[in-house]
């Protein structure tokens, strides 16, 4: 490295231990590390049944920032706390934003106030796909409104066999805005039923989720998901972090364009991720079959 750039490098190795290093503490989450690289986010208001505040949305965000960047982190189980994943928006923090929008005389200063509450839902649950790390979304119970907004954003899904889902904006007098009308048709593929799940403001229980895919498994009870969820988390955590975070990045990278802007994409990461001491390792490991292969942080 040119001695120019050394103490550039050094300044953003530095920052970058510190974001890792350490955890920040969440009031409306509960962040655990139950295995070795499996990091738990747990929607932590459990007596407001999980309701989603801004702060929970700012928190949302920060957390799985972060997450992006610590190396010790491979993969992500997110759940809920109490007696539901999450009963959607919070509507006393809603009509707090009403009353402040409200005293505003200016249709273009009353827009502004909405538009960065807009913006804050949509980070949010956006900073589950931006993360690189999969995330694993066990719902049990309700998941109403915003939180189907956030299942969208994460890589898996699973629930319970009493759980239900309502994308309710509609029942509201509002357009959903914070993502599930963006993620769910991609989801789910069946643009017929997404648009008359949101039309109508129906509930979609376990079985119907299932099969039509927005969700993978369903569970008995929430014990039992957990520790399956934690146990598919387990195996994908011994994977090469290198591989799944590339396979991450292409398969959401794939969605939104071409196949031939796809192969382009992964062209271009494979063309440096191959010299990865991991791909060296992975094929050793298989030429001589080992199966207790450790795989370096990343």
């Amino acid at each position: 490295m040119s001695s120019i750039f050394r103490p550039i490098a050094r300044v953003l190795q530095a920052q970058y231990r510190r974001s890792v290093s350490k955890m920040s503490t969440f009031n409306t989450l509960n962040v655990t590390v139950p295995k070795p690289f499996v990091y738990h986010v747990e929607l932590n208001r459990p007596e407001q049944l999980n309701a989603q505040t801004v702060e929970m949305w700012l928190e949302l965000k920060n957390c799985f920032n972060e997450l992006n960047l610590d190396s010790n982190c491979r993969v992500i189980l997110l759940s809920g706390s109490g007696r539901m994943f999450t009963a959607g928006l919070d509507f006393k923090g809603a009509m707090e934003l009403s009353v402040e929008v409200g005293e505003e005389e200016d249709v273009a200063r009353k827009a502004k106030l909405l538009r960065a509450a807009i913006d804050k839902g949509q980070e949010a649950f956006t900073s589950l796909e931006i993360c690189s790390k999969p995330v694993l979304a066990a719902v049990h119970s309700a998941c109403i409104g915003a939180g189907v907004s956030l299942l969208t954003a994460a890589d898996v899904r699973y629930c319970t066999k009493d759980a239900w889902f309502q994308v309710k904006e509609v029942l509201l007098g509002m357009t959903c805005d914070v993502g599930a009308v963006q993620r769910l048709p991609k989801v789910v593929g069946a643009e017929g039923t997404v648009r008359e799940i949101c039309y109508t403001g129906r509930k979609v229980y376990a079985d119907e989720a299932q099969r039509i895919g927005l969700v993978s498994k369903v569970f008995d009870d929430k014990d039992s998901m957990m520790s399956s969820v934690m146990e598919v988390a387990e195996t994908i955590a011994k994977n090469s972090p290198v591989a799944v975070q590339g396979l991450k990045s292409s398969l959401v990278f794939s969605r939104d364009h071409s196949v031939q802007d796809g192969l382009m994409h992964i062209a271009v990461h494979n063309q440096g991720m191959l010299q990865s001491e991991d791909f060296i390792n992975g094929v050793t490991a298989l030429a001589m079959k080992q199966t207790d292969i450790k795989f370096s942080k990343l």
